[in-house]
């Protein structure tokens, strides 16, 4: 992974101004280049404008809320989200998932906790300095689709390609590096955010959904992710 540079333009969207201002002070003490706000408005035209390659975004905003503002980011733009959200808003987090969101955090976290989450995010959607050696090794084929893990890129039987949200890609590949063997929702949880989840918690089944529409596999008959009823997922397809 290389290391963090002020190119790597962060935007942090927070009402609050005491956490905006604490995590701005962070990130730029990690050498990233940091801008930030307390809304919305015009949010996607200043990523675009300001080439930002990761939104910090507080679901709870004055005026357009986070989930508003991420429909419309990924609308327009392949920026990296990551929701910052209330303890108990697991149904807003499974709709930021729904919507296109790569990740999300609950409050109270550390800023540490954070900065790995964005680092590994900004890993993946900015484009990396390339070896074609190295970029080879992270081709995963199978049944004429293509996984390239170091852009998060999936690419079609028809060549056409589209890049994952990160919980999409991580739980693509979790799924395909174990080919043939059920996988836990817990497991797949692990794989995907790397923290203590509920029973309840559905961010599973929704990003499964995604993954089979994206791979036009139908839900009633799939033919690449399968479900064990009561046990969890299991990727079936052939890997070249």
């Amino acid at each position: 992974m290389t290391a963090p540079t002020e190119q790597t333009h962060i935007l942090i969207v927070e009402d609050d101004f005491a956490s905006r201002s604490l995590l701005v002070s962070y990130f730029e003490n990690e050498g990233y280049r940091v801008s930030e706000t307390d809304h919305g408005e015009s949010l996607v035209q200043r990523v675009l404008d300001e080439r930002i390659d990761l939104v910090l975004l507080d679901i709870n905003l004055p005026g357009k809320d986070g989930l508003t503002l991420t429909r419309e980011l990924r609308a327009h733009s392949k920026v990296g989200i990551i929701l910052v959200t209330s303890k108990g808003d697991e149904i807003d987090r499974i709709v930021g998932l729904e919507l296109g969101a790569d990740d999300y955090v609950t409050k109270p976290f550390t800023p540490r906790e954070l900065l790995v989450r964005a680092k590994n995010l900004i890993w993946r959607v900015t484009d990396q300095p390339g070896k074609a050696e190295t970029r080879e090794k992270h081709l995963i084929q199978f049944e004429g689709w293509t996984l390239d893990c170091s852009k998060r890129l999936l690419e079609s039987p028809e060549a056409v390609s589209e890049r994952l949200p990160e919980g999409e890609f991580k739980l693509l590949n979790a799924l395909i590096s174990r080919r043939g063997q059920v996988l836990s929702r817990d497991q797949l949880m692990d794989a995907i955010h790397d923290r203590e989840w509920n029973p309840n918690d559905r961010s599973v089944d929704v990003l499964v959904g995604r993954l089979r529409r994206k791979l036009n596999d139908n839900p009633l008959d799939p033919h690449f992710i399968l479900t064990a009823h009561g046990a969890g997922y299991m990727f079936a397809g052939e890997i070249d």
